[in-house]
C-alpha cells in the first residue's frame, strides 16, 4: 500500500477549539493530528492522506505580529515537509482569510506544495492573494463548512493528479488574473457583436476579459467655517446602551441606530456597552468614549471650534457585506441631509 500523503492544517484560536475572540491573541501552538474541521477534511481525504500537525494561531496575533508568526509556521512547515497544506476555511472572517491566504501563499512559494484555502468573495484575503494561490469559493458563514471542506480535499487531489483544469467556473476558485488560451468556433468580432445585441435587448451576457471595477468617489469640499459647522459622530464599533435596547447585531448588520447624547457630558460605562464581534470589547466597555469620544466632543464645543449634533450613529462592521453596507451608507447620506449636518467623523475598532 502507497504510504500516505501528509497533510498540516492551519485554523484560528476558534476552529482550533481554543476559544473565541478572548483568544484571538493567542500564539502559534502546534497540535499532532485533526482539530475541528480538521476530522471533516481528514474524512473527505480518505485513505491517501492523513493530518500529521494542525497549528493554531490567534487571528489578532498573526495580523498584529505577522512576520514572527509567519516564521515560526514556516519553520515548522518546512521542517516536516508536507505534501499538502490547507488553510481555513475562513469564510467571510476576515482576519482569519488574511492569515489564511499569506501563509498558503508563503507555504507554495517556498515549499513548492499544493496550498489551499477557500473564502467568501468579499473576505479581503481574497482580495490580497487570489492572483497569489487557488482561493476556493466558499458562503459566508460556516454553516456549509462541511461541503466547502470536502471541496477543498477534492480540489488538492486534482492538483496532485494533475487533473485540475485552469478554468475557475468549472473548477470554482477565485480568477487569479491567468491568460488562458481557448479555442472558440466564432471570430472575436462575432462573438463581441453578439455579446453588444445581448447587451443592448437586456439579455445575459459574459464578457472575455474581465476589466477591474475601480468606482470614483469625488472628495466633498472642505468645510470653509468649522466653528459655524455642525458635526456628527458616528461608528461602526456597536455602541449601545446597556441591555442592546434595538437588538443590534454582533456582526453582517444591514441597519444603523440613532442614540441621543443631548445633554450628556461623557458616555458612562454604567449606562453603554459593545456588542461588535472580532475584537477585543473590554476597552470600549471599560470607557465608552474609546469609541464615541463625547467627553472630547463637549471640551471643544465649550472651546468654541466647533458644535456637536446631539445624537450619534452606530452599526456593527464586521463581516457586513457590500451590499449591506452600501445601503446603510445610503440611509446615513440621508440622515445627514436631513438634519443639516456640515461633516461626519467615523470612529471605527
Amino acid at each position: 500500500m502507497p504510504e500516505k500523503l501528509k497533510v498540516i492544517h492551519y485554523l484560528n484560536q476558534f476552529f482550533g477549539q481554543i476559544g473565541g475572540e478572548e483568544s484571538a491573541d493567542t500564539g502559534v501552538q502546534i497540535k499532532s493530528g485533526a482539530i475541528g474541521p480538521g476530522l471533516i477534511l481528514e474524512k473527505a481525504l480518505g485513505e491517501r492522506a492523513m493530518i500529521e500537525y494542525t497549528i493554531i494561531c490567534g487571528d489578532n496575533y498573526f495580523n498584529e505580529n505577522a512576520e514572527s508568526a509567519m516564521q515560526e509556521i514556516m519553520s515548522f512547515v518546512a521542517a516536516h515537509q508536507p505534501d499538502l497544506f490547507f488553510a481555513g476555511p475562513a469564510f467571510n472572517a476576515g482576519r482569519y482569510g488574511v492569515a489564511c491566504g499569506a501563509v498558503c501563499a508563503k507555504v507554495k512559494k517556498q515549499i513548492g506544495i499544493p496550498a489551499i484555502t477557500a473564502m467568501f468573495e468579499e473576505n479581503p484575503g481574497r482580495e490580497l492573494y487570489a492572483s497569489d494561490l487557488f482561493i476556493l469559493k466558499a458562503p459566508d458563514n460556516a454553516r456549509k463548512m462541511a461541503e466547502t471542506v470536502t471541496a477543498m480535499a477534492a480540489f488538492a487531489y486534482k492538483m496532485i493528479d494533475g487533473t485540475l483544469e485552469r478554468n475557475p467556473e468549472t473548477e470554482h476558485f477565485f480568477e487569479r488574473g491567468w491568460m488562458v488560451v481557448k479555442k472558440y468556433e466564432d471570430m472575436a468580432s462575432k462573438r463581441v457583436v453578439d455579446m453588444l445585441l445581448r447587451k443592448v435587448k437586456g439579455e445575459d451576457f459574459k464578457t472575455e476579459m474581465l476589466m477591474p471595477e475601480n468606482k470614483k468617489v469625488d472628495p466633498p469640499a472642505p468645510l470653509k467655517n468649522l466653528k459655524a459647522a455642525t458635526v456628527l459622530l458616528a461608528t461602526d464599533g456597536a455602541l449601545c446602551p446597556q441591555g442592546n435596547p434595538d437588538g443590534m447585531k454582533v456582526g453582517d448588520s444591514v441597519v444603523f441606530n440613532e442614540y441621543s447624547i443631548e445633554g450628556l457630558d461623557t458616555l458612562s460605562e454604567a449606562d453603554y456597552t459593545c456588542v461588535h464581534g472580532g475584537f477585543d470589547t473590554s476597552f470600549v466597555k471599560d470607557n465608552p468614549n474609546r469609541l464615541i469620544p463625547l467627553d472630547a466632543m463637549r471640551v471643544l464645543e465649550n472651546e468654541g471650534v466647533t458644535k456637536f449634533h446631539n445624537a450619534f450613529l452606530s452599526t456593527s462592521g464586521l463581516v457586513t457585506g457590500v451590499v449591506a453596507s452600501t445601503k446603510m451608507g445610503k440611509e446615513m447620506a440621508q440622515y445627514v441631509k436631513d438634519h443639516n449636518i456640515d461633516a461626519v467623523i467615523l470612529t471605527s475598532t
